[in-house]
């Protein structure tokens, strides 16, 4: 009987850690939220002390991996903005962690809970470093030095510019920090005396790295810079000047014996001065970098969401693990409701399928950091359109990710794209003040639409395809014949840009999102303001109506999905969850699920039953 039971959990015990780790990016959903697509992007990793955890920092939070595995350990939340800069204590046992939103926060690394929170007058913090007694931590970008025990501040220098990374040395004697003004400083930590200040980068100094024995201290320049300097913290004298094959650096760090420097995608010889090794493998830029305890491997971060592990002494790439994913520019969804389609700013469109969370094998890699600013289905779901930065269309083939057509015509950025509800009719709307009709199986130009004095931010179709509608930066919408092209009707009581429109099912309403944080609703057939709907504090982004014309969706800059009854007008529901601004929300079919997508990286799937 206990054989039985002793083998009955384990195969539980197997199973949950299965499960567990299958789920890992459903871990912390926000309230309301029954699933997550996507880990969101990610800013910083940091090796452990004992080189066997790498914590990620990122949109949503700070993700633990193992750094034997590459399992996902832990995600820690409560950042209520990106995380950008996370630092271990000297024996591995917090992790400190700052983000935008003003605070820092103090984490146990063996439970993954919370230990303190400091907060003060303290506005986008921007670095974090413990010190190697773990007793100081020091913040940027006004440097503090905070005592972790107690919570308290102990002291303030008086940094010029603002410091980007601020760094304790390995004896925690000299802190040092590079800031936006090109200015590198050395404090002494004891006296607060200002040791050095060092002026030679011709740009913001990105990044800062201390070598081991603490003599030398290296750092990166910008992109009117392009050079990384390495400096001697006794004088402040400059050693090197590295300026082949660099580029703009974001980040450099220093082995542990202080004899090679990463600088982005090259392992330098500090002796010599010169690359020693070319990382292969890395096709974006590469924003952070880490060696563990020893030296022996290197972690990157490359393009804000590949994670890639090397061999220095070879420089042979052992593990990619691309499971985080960039900023969502824009959603929609598949008629039927299983699969969503993501537009992102680095040039690719996925399809993922709502039912299993996973990617379908569609993947579309348009062009490296030609943004795909907005997608839409076709009705029938067997077409995506894809409105790009270079100011073309593309339509792609849903089920096999073939290109079909390219429809060129605007002469800059392509800010929406819809189908008419019959599939033939594409209509898109761009930076050049145009609105512009295709034929969406021959790809010609039908109508070119001119009159908005400013960008033309959404255009939508109305239930019968006969009328469009287009939002404008003009701070008005005007109502177009599809047949004919000529303008119908034109709104005029938004008072700031228009920057998303939809109709309601019946093509009778429309509701139009903008940059005052407001949602109106016209009577189309009149051209009349039904009703304003106030309750976001900053730009409405998206806005979409459920199939049965009752609620409405919108998705605003501070990250909050609202839900609206359309008869009404009264608030129904705000859903918090997002870190970043919310750039798309659509309805399931059947109204049961809305989905939302952000600029963290992830979308959300919402529970409306």
């Amino acid at each position: 009987m206990k054989i039985a039971l002793l083998t009955l959990l384990l195969v539980l015990t197997l199973c949950l850690s299965f499960t567990f780790a299958q789920d890992a990016s459903q871990w912390h959903l926000p309230e309301g939220a029954k699933a997550r697509l996507g880990k969101g992007w990610v800013t910083q990793i940091k090796f452990s002390p004992d080189g066997t955890r790498l914590a990620v920092a990122g949109s949503i939070g700070i993700w633990i991996y193992d750094a034997q595995t590459s399992q996902e350990i832990a995600l820690l939340t409560g950042h209520t903005a990106t995380v950008s800069s996370i630092s271990f204590s000297g024996d591995g046992k917090m992790l400190a962690s700052a983000s935008g939103g003003a605070t820092i926060r103090l984490w146990d690394v063996a439970t993954g809970e919370l230990r303190k929170t400091l907060t003060g007058d303290m506005v986008g913090v921007s670095s974090v470093s413990f010190s190697s007694d773990n007793l100081t931590l020091a913040t940027g970008p006004r440097i503090r030095l905070w005592d972790v025990a107690t919570g308290e501040l102990r002291k303030t220098f008086k940094n010029t510019g603002q410091s980007n990374e601020v760094l304790f040395s390995g004896d925690g004697r000299t802190l040092a920090s590079g800031s936006d003004d090109g200015t590198i400083q050395l404090w002494d930590v004891v006296t607060g005396e200002l040791l050095h200040s060092i002026k030679g980068h011709k740009d913001r100094v990105n990044s800062i790295s201390f070598s081991g024995d603490g003599k030398m201290l290296a750092s990166a320049g910008g992109a009117r810079d392009r050079t990384v300097r390495i400096w001697d913290v006794a004088t402040g004298e400059l050693r090197h000047n590295l300026t082949e094959h660099v580029h703009a650096v974001l980040s450099v760090a220093f082995s542990g014996d202080g004899t090679t420097l990463a600088i982005g995608g090259l392992l330098w010889d500090v002796a010599a001065g010169k690359p020693r090794t070319s990382l292969k493998g890395h096709t974006d830029r590469v924003n952070s970098v880490a060696f563990d305890s020893d030296g022996s491997t290197l972690a990157s971060i490359e393009g804000y969401r590949v994670i890639r592990l090397w061999d220095v002494a070879t420089g042979e790439l052992r593990k990619t693990f691309m499971d985080h994913t960039e900023w969502v520019d824009s959603i929609t969804l598949r008629n039927g409701g299983n699969t969503v389609g993501i537009g992102s700013g680095t040039g690719n469109i996925r399809l993922w399928d709502i039912d299993t969370g996973k990617v379908h094998k569609t993947r579309v890699k348009i062009s490296d950091w030609d943004f795909v600013h907005i997608i839409a289905f076709s009705r029938d779901s067997l077409t995506v359109a894809s409105g790009r930065g270079s100011g073309t269309l593309q339509l792609w083939d849903v089920d096999t990710g073939e290109h079909q057509k390219t429809l060129t015509g605007h002469t800059t950025w392509v800010d929406s794209v819809s189908f008419s509800e019959d599939g033939k009719t594409v209509a898109s709307g761009g930076q050049d003040n145009t609105v512009r009709l295709w034929d969406a199986l021959t790809g010609e130009l039908r109508h070119t639409l001119t009159g908005h004095k400013a960008h033309v931010n959404s255009v939508a179709f109305g239930s019968d395809g006969n009328l469009l509608a287009s939002g404008s930066s003009d701070s008005t919408i005007r109502l177009w014949d599809v047949a004919t092209g000529e303008l119908q009707k034109t709104l005029t009581g938004s008072v700031t840009a228009v920057e998303s429109v939809a109709f309601s099912s019946d093509g009778l309403t429309l509701a139009a999102g903008g940059w005052d944080g407001t949602l109106r609703l016209w009577d189309v057939t009149m051209g009349k303001l039904r009703k304003t709907l106030a309750g976001h504090t900053s730009q409405v982004f998206c806005v979409s109506f459920s199939d049965d014309g009752e609620m409405l969706a919108s998705g605003s800059a501070e990250g909050l999905v609202r839900l609206w009854d359309v008869t009404t007008g009264a608030l129904q529901k705000t859903l918090k969850g997002h870190t970043g601004q919310v750039t798309g929300v659509s309805f399931s079919s059947d109204g049961h699920t809305l989905v939302s997508g952000s600029a963290d990286g992830t979308v959300l799937l919402w529970e409306l039953r």
